[in-house]
């Protein structure tokens, strides 16, 4: 982002309680890409996504996206054993219950996105609990829907969940997070991301396509070192991905492939709020092709 258009985006974030969707949501688009978007005829996929968080309204999103309650959204779709185990949930980072944690466990935010925030606890002696507490609180109060017109964010009330933590069987200490990007109930993209929270491993994401192709474009990161090896069950990944998004007009469902089994991680239906540029930029238009909005 340039100097001038960051300023432009702190600008309009403090303006936002003065504005309605249909103005904020242009202005901060046009303040993160330089361009407004065309949302009359949305083209690209970014445009398209702006278009979603004002017109594609379902209450169910809300649960969805609370990671609470996504839990219970997957089991309904795709019967339960695909879901970490849950050891709490708390209205405030300082209420946390350490007692009541085993050993080892995760530390999320239920209303956060983009992996921010993400505590991970492998031997709680050794746990900073301040710490933690403290990363927890930064973000406690950044609203995604307020910030960005996320709508499915909307009124859901911010907590704390501690989750089961799920152990690598590969190179990683964590696993990879394998991406699915569903395009009206059907995968086009896998978006892989490699030792993201890893301490002193640079995490590396790449973008391929269901027969483990790697695909030419990437967005926020540029793919780093080899190709992620193919997972053992990406066949009921994908199918379960596809189950989990079915008649979505976009969803991307993130899952994860460890000990033999596949699990459910979190819904998004924003990526990168459709702020993030694709390179090559014609993969855009390409990637908006595949979404396919109703006639209005």
């Amino acid at each position: 982002m340039s100097g001038l258009r960051g300023i432009l985006f702190d600008l309009v974030k403090d303006l936002r309680f003065l504005l309605p969707d249909k103005a904020y949501i242009p202005l901060l688009y046009y303040s993160k890409l330089g361009v407004f978007p065309r949302l009359d005829a949305p083209v690209g996929f970014n445009e398209k996504i702006q278009w979603l968080k004002l017109h594609d309204r379902r209450e169910i999103y809300h649960r969805m996206v609370d990671k609470s309650t996504a839990k219970e959204c997957a089991e309904a779709m795709i019967g339960p054993g695909h879901t970490l185990r849950t050891y709490g949930v708390w209205d405030r980072p300082a209420d946390i219950d350490w007692d009541a944690l085993p050993d080892q466990f995760v530390l999320k935010l239920t209303a956060g996105g983009g992996g921010r925030s993400v505590c991970i606890c492998r031997d709680k002696a050794a746990f900073d609990r301040r710490a933690a507490v403290r990363r927890l609180q930064k973000d406690y109060h950044r609203d995604l829907y307020r910030r960005y017109g996320e709508w499915a964010y909307k009124d859901i009330p911010q907590r704390v969940i501690a989750e089961e933590l799920l152990v690598s069987d590969g190179p990683y200490a964590t696993p990879s997070d394998y991406k699915f990007w569903c395009f009206g109930g059907k995968v086009h993209y896998i978006m892989v991301g490699c030792g993201r929270y890893d301490d002193g491993v640079a995490p590396s994401f790449h973008f391929l396509d269901t027969d483990w192709n790697p695909l030419p474009f990437w967005k926020k990161y540029p793919p780093t070192g080899p190709t992620p090896p193919r997972p053992p069950q990406l066949a009921e990944m994908i199918a379960m991905a596809e189950r989990l998004s079915r008649d979505i007009h976009f969803l991307r469902v993130d899952l994860y492939n460890e000990g033999g089994k596949v699990w459910f991680g979190e819904f998004t239906f924003y990526p990168s709020s459709g702020t993030a540029p694709f390179h090559p930029q014609d993969w855009d238009g390409i990637a908006g092709a595949l979404l396919h909005l109703p006639e209005r």
